[in-house]
């Protein structure tokens, strides 16, 4: 199996590289502009209603709880609609300020068609934010980090793009459930 190096040498795109010594970053600098940037286009905004958190318990020292998703709907320049209940987002606390998330659930868009959304994400914060958070109280999302990243799956035509992309996005949690702003990855 090719290795890094071999691979940059390939491409023509790392001469300085190959003469990096073991334990020193190599010098990207070279690296043709596709791969210097990362560049987004906005795919839509997405609100959604969680009801009441069911708290597993402890597990192996981590917080488990579920947080099943009532309702929502989402809305971008490509695509509308709602989200159908059923959904739900598995919440790992690993201490006070950090909750990792794993979601699932199904987009239905203006026309029928479905959409699965899988989505993970850590939202984290000093103590007294997260607490805040927890309480169901408005906090300023400039207060706390809280970001996504998705994929999607679906047997719809028209939106098949959706299966070959990724997409990122930011999070703030209101009191009714999260509001995220999704990015397709170029």
């Amino acid at each position: 199996m090719p290795n890094a190096d071999s691979n940059l040498r390939k491409t023509g795109v790392a001469e300085n590289h190959s003469e990096s010594q073991p334990g020193q970053t190599a010098n990207f600098i070279d690296l043709p502009p596709v791969l210097q940037r990362v560049e987004f286009r906005h795919l839509f905004t997405l609100e959604v209603a969680v009801d009441a958190l069911q708290a597993i318990g402890d597990v192996e020292g981590l917080k488990r709880r579920v947080g099943p998703i009532a309702s929502g709907r989402f809305e971008g320049q490509r695509l509308k609609g709602r989200v159908a209940p059923g959904g739900s987002d598995w919440q790992m606390a690993t201490g006070e300020n950090m909750t990792h998330l794993d979601a699932r659930i199904v987009l239905e868009t203006d026309v029928g068609e479905l959409i699965g959304m899988t989505f993970g994400g850590i939202r984290c914060g000093p103590p007294d934010v997260m607490v805040r958070l927890a309480r169901g109280e408005f906090v300023d999302p400039t207060e706390y980090y809280f970001r996504i990243h998705a994929t999607f799956s679906t047997g719809a035509n028209a939106l098949g793009w959706m299966n070959r992309m990724i997409a990122i996005g930011t999070g703030h949690r209101l009191p009714g459930g999260p509001i995220y702003n999704l990015f397709e990855v170029q």
